[in-house]
């Protein structure tokens, strides 16, 4: 008898271990998987994390009504690496925080995939497949209030000629043919003649948006409204003319880049280059104290800052260039 009574208790220790274990697995890979394929784009907005965005603000409004129709409300967002596609949508989301938009986006949230995630786990497709279903499934639970951003969207396409691949264009359609999620995808007019444009499918489902290299005007404009982003961070200040010597200097010497992000790599650049040269090189630790100190203060340029001038633009398109004959 009481041998029986200590294998029922053997028994029951053994299956409780074991459910465990398996619901902590489930609970950790549920986790994990939602966590790593999507990323709350207004939640980072809400906490600041989203840098200051200037100059989309007509892209974001073609947005808006793209996004307000009945049907075909999926905006593709078409333009060079570096021009401002994601920005455009970093900008949507703080003006959703922000509540400055029409009151039928006011509750919206913005879900950015991972699509490098998605498509990395070559070794369980099937898994990977029933997760990504799923993740539609949760984000259509609440209809036409979440908008999902795919980034780089032509790898949709590409992955199909990989034997084996996750076809994840096929698993998407239904979602955007049922119109309770709307999806914003971007990649360059390239890369959407080649992959989008033959799956007549996935792309009658789109309604594309051209975004434009902004002009010398525009793109000064651009890093004028984001200069105390960099002055702030770096403890430096950037002048007028070293702003527009950067938007220059990119244009004539960095031919396979596209404005603004390389003016922004260019004044980026230079501010740590000013700031690192400025700091004692026996105490490194005082640069935290000139960026904990500079974020209080407005206008940096009006105290005794290291100014970032025109030839430390200069020096870096050098070190860029790798020669001394700019």
């Amino acid at each position: 008898m009481l041998q029986d009574i200590g294998l029922v208790i053997l028994i029951v220790i053994f299956l409780a271990v074991v459910f465990f274990f398996l619901k902590k697995k489930f609970a950790i890979t549920k986790t994990n998987d939602s966590g790593q394929m999507l990323q709350d784009m207004t939640d980072l907005a809400m906490q600041g994390k989203l840098d200051k965005v200037v100059g989309v603000e007509d892209v974001v409004q073609r947005l808006l009504h793209v996004l307000a129709r009945k049907q075909k409300n999926n905006p593709l967002l078409l333009g060079e690496p570096g021009v401002g596609k994601t920005a455009v949508i970093e900008g949507l989301a703080q003006m959703i925080v922000d509540k400055e938009v029409p009151k039928q986006f006011l509750n919206k949230k913005i879900f950015s995939l991972n699509l490098a995630e998605v498509m990395s786990g070559t070794r369980y497709r099937g898994e990977l497949e029933a997760r990504l279903r799923q993740l539609l499934v949760d984000l259509e639970k609440n209809p036409r209030q979440n908008i999902l951003f795919i980034d780089e969207i032509h790898m949709l396409e590409q992955a199909r000629g990989s034997e084996g691949s996750l076809d994840i264009a096929d698993i998407l359609k239904p979602a955007l043919a049922r119109g309770d999620l709307n999806v914003i995808g971007a990649t360059t007019w390239r890369e959407y003649e080649k992959y989008i444009k033959l799956d007549t499918a996935l792309d009658r489902r789109f309604q594309p948006i051209l975004i434009h290299e902004p002009s010398r005007e525009n793109a000064v404009e651009i890093l004028r409204g984001v200069k105390s982003e960099y002055e702030n961070f770096h403890g430096v200040c950037l002048p007028q003319e070293s702003i527009e010597a950067a938007v220059d200097q990119s244009i004539k010497y960095v031919k396979d880049r596209f404005l603004p992000d390389k003016a922004f790599d260019l004044i980026d650049e230079a501010c740590a280059k000013v700031s690192l040269e400025t700091v004692p090189a026996k105490n490194a630790a005082y640069l935290g104290v000139v960026h904990a100190a500079s974020k209080k203060v407005k206008d940096i340029c009006k105290t005794d800052a290291p100014r970032v001038e025109v030839k430390d633009i200069t020096d870096v398109i050098k070190e860029w260039k790798g020669d001394d004959k700019t």
